[in-house]
């Protein structure tokens, strides 16, 4: 088991990383916070040292995201949240381009999950991939589809470069 300490400075760290993780994928601010104290005794109980702060980081993302979809499984979550309310998590101005915000939280949760990974914590394919636990090829085909939607969504407008 962890000590106090430890766990503290985890929440300091990855705090913000977890409740966006929780609020893209849950799109309910109450749904968030009921995940963020289970995603922190996981760590609390988890003893095994991390090879490193990414792989931290990483392990971190994995139980968020699987906590997220155990409280899907559990109920209906197919309501739309303002833009207004996803600024608060994601943001600390306002987007320079709100509709595309609003085009990626549109998006299935796979394809939201490979583009906030990639394109707002900085991920590559290959790390998508060990976090999702998926095949690197999956990631450069949800990638593609991802693109290919918001492309769609945007009018042609949006360059993923």
């Amino acid at each position: 088991m962890r000590s106090e300490r430890e766990v503290n400075l985890a929440i300091d760290k990855y705090v913000n990383l977890i409740t966006r993780i929780c609020f893209l994928f849950l799109k309910n601010e109450a749904d968030t916070q009921d995940v963020l104290p289970s995603v922190f005794l996981k760590y609390l109980k988890h003893d095994k040292p991390f090879e490193s702060e990414e792989h931290e980081k990483a392990r971190f993302i994995r139980v968020s995201i699987n906590a997220c979809k155990d409280i899907l499984k559990n109920f209906f979550h197919s309501h739309i949240v303002s833009l207004d309310k996803v600024e608060q998590f994601f943001l600390t101005e306002p987007p320079q381009h709100p509709e595309v915000l609003e085009a990626v939280l549109s998006l299935p949760q796979k394809y939201r999950s490979v583009i906030y990974l990639y394109y707002y914590e900085g991920y590559k394919e290959t790390e998508i991939a060990r976090i999702l636990k998926k095949k690197v090829n999956t990631i450069y085909t949800w990638m593609f589809q991802a693109k290919r939607l918001l492309k769609k969504q945007l009018g042609g407008e949006w360059d993923a470069s």
